[in-house]
């Protein structure tokens, strides 16, 4: 059974094997662990019956009028069981009253984002390849 919860306490890196797939220099579980306690929201999928992590959205926001949502990934072994839009609603509702709330996706997967109410839009990103893999503690 997948449980849904709002908070890393409990986990520990070992349970987040398998996310970033295809990036060529992903973060290790240690760093992926690490943003998920040093975002302002997180909202993590569980299959209680392996004790894993088999999806996740993070967010960052000043409280006041903005959030950004830098990731939502959820296992390919669990894709296409509606973990990614539990995990959506859940984010969208702990962020509901803000101003704005921005994430950025590839085109291929706005379709997926427009069911909650998101519209596409121009931004600029810098992306530093080197550190794919997350910035030192």
């Amino acid at each position: 059974m997948i449980v849904y919860v709002d908070q890393v306490e409990g986990i520990i890196a070992d349970q987040l094997d398998g996310f970033f797939v295809g990036w060529p220099n992903p973060p290790s579980h240690e760093t992926h662990l690490r943003l998920l306690t040093n975002s302002d929201h997180v909202v993590l999928a569980v299959d209680d019956a392996f004790s894993k992590v088999v999806g996740f959205v993070n967010a960052v926001s000043d409280h006041v009028l903005s959030a950004y949502i830098p990731l939502l990934e959820v296992l390919p072994d669990y894709q296409g069981r509606g973990i990614g839009q539990e995990l959506m609603r859940q984010m969208l509702e702990k962020l509901k009253g803000l101003y704005m709330i921005d994430m950025i996706c590839d085109r291929e997967l706005e379709l997926f984002y427009v069911r909650f109410g998101m519209k596409a839009s121009f931004g600029m990103v810098v992306r530093n390849y080197e550190g794919q893999s997350g910035a030192q503690p």
